[in-house]
């Protein structure tokens, strides 16, 4: 396929095998599971608050830690060993959630949060070796396939789960409660095991001289320092983090309240888990697509065109009556979700500088995090506010509207340059 390699083939797989947790875990059957089973015995408000709670702990430690490991990855080469590290902790966590007791929301809500954590912090190490498989010119195209490997691999594990939660009897299970526990097992085996290929064939650059122990630390600081000052250098780039913190946002928000959301209208478990599956497959194709697209109009237009999918979802959302709608919303989001991410990706690592990808992608990973803080809490406001759960939803338009307003301001061509001077100066200091 267009030439792809065994190393970006090995790099993308690792979409495939975390994807697992993200749809099987973090949006389908953790918030409906912990609800039902963990957290069954208090009203829903309460068990909302407490996987609020989880989600924004996990937040906020990838806050605190993911541009600090960042500095300490990229002064060592060790970009590979933490995302093996974090890859072996989250698979591990994930697992752990099948020996987790009815009733015990307080384990439960601990090893998801610290999987969770893993999760992301292993993206941040993921993200940053891109540049080391694709040249600029093919970034686009190979993020988009990373993602499109994602959704179609979450798509078919989510798939087998599905119809296991549905018909346990077919797989020898009691009922969809052990359906639902053995998945947790089965996502965790498949996330480590197509981590594989990346630690096999995937090399990255590494400096004349690592700092070791305690110095990597004290060194890892001083680069977060002066990343943190130095950055003012870099307005495009600046422009840029605003605009993605604003529209992955909302991007994130719709993913992480679509079920809840749905739920407060009375859809059923079942139709909602199948409208997120169908997320997932018609993610696959439109991924790789959207990449086509961008060599076409340009990564800032598509991104453009996404932002407008998502304003316009988010539209309808308001207007939601049916669950056909419910299941034409989750078509329209495939068409644009891996897209968006895949293409921010790419053009994000085309305005940093090379020395500093896993460092940089600390506060790219830092900023989706405040993201998930931000965004369901200004749902949650609005709906108190006006006591209505569709108002909510159109808050939302608020964090598309900005990120396209802050995206217009970013001048693509001098953002290279100013990265690639960013770059010099940093080769040239070292020298």
């Amino acid at each position: 396929m267009m030439g792809i390699n065994r190393k970006v083939w090995a790099w993308a797989l690792y979409d495939w095998a975390n994807s697992a947790f993200a749809v099987i875990v973090m949006a389908g059957f953790f918030p409906v599971f912990f609800k039902d089973y963990w957290s069954g015995d208090v009203e829903d408000t309460v068990s909302t608050f407490r996987l609020g709670m989880a989600n924004s702990l996990s937040g906020l430690v990838v806050v605190l830690l993911a541009p600090l490991l960042g500095a300490i990855a990229d002064q060592g080469g060790t970009r590979r060993r933490f995302l093996l590290l974090f890859a072996v902790m989250g698979s591990a966590m994930t697992a752990c959630l099948h020996l987790v007791q009815q009733g015990a929301w307080e384990l439960a809500i601990f090893v998801y949060a610290a999987a969770t954590l893993s999760f992301s912090m292993a993206n941040t190490f993921y993200d940053s070796l891109l540049s080391d498989v694709a040249p600029p010119e093919r970034a686009d195209a190979i993020s988009s396939l990373g993602y499109g490997l994602g959704y179609l691999g979450g798509g078919l594990i989510f798939a087998l789960h599905l119809y296991a939660v549905i018909h346990p009897d077919t797989f020898g299970l009691a009922d969809a409660s052990e359906a639902v526990r053995w998945s947790f097992i089965s996502v965790g085996i498949w996330w480590i095991a197509f981590s594989i290929p990346i630690l096999l064939f995937v090399r990255e650059d590494k400096p004349a001289t690592s700092p070791r122990g305690w110095n990597a630390v004290t060194g890892g600081y001083r680069r977060l320092r002066e990343t943190i000052a130095q950055i003012r250098q870099l307005p495009q780039t600046v422009y840029f983090l605003v605009a993605y913190w604003l529209y992955i946002d909302g991007l994130d928000t719709i993913v992480r309240m679509a079920v809840d959301y749905g739920l407060s209208l009375g859809f059923g478990h079942e139709s909602l888990l199948t409208a997120l599956l169908i997320t997932q497959f018609v993610g696959f194709p439109f991924a790789i697509a959207f990449s086509k697209m961008s060599e076409k109009i340009g990564s800032r237009n598509s991104l453009f065109v996404g932002i407008g999918v998502y304003a316009l979802a988010t539209i309808w959302g308001y207007f939601l009556s049916e669950v056909w709608e419910f299941y034409g919303l989750a078509i329209l989001v495939g068409f644009v979700q891996g897209g968006v991410q895949a293409i921010s990706r790419s053009l994000y690592i085309r305005l940093i500088p090379h020395e500093k990808r896993a460092e940089f992608f600390g506060f790219y990973n830092m900023l989706g995090k405040f993201a998930t803080l931000f965004g369901p809490l200004l749902m949650g406001w609005t709906s108190m506010l006006f006591g209505s759960t569709r108002i909510s939803i159109l808050s939302i338009l608020l964090l598309f509207l900005g990120g396209a307003y802050f995206l217009a301001k970013v001048d693509i061509k001098e953002g290279e340059r100013a990265a690639a001077a960013f770059s010099s100066d940093l080769t040239g200091t070292k020298s």
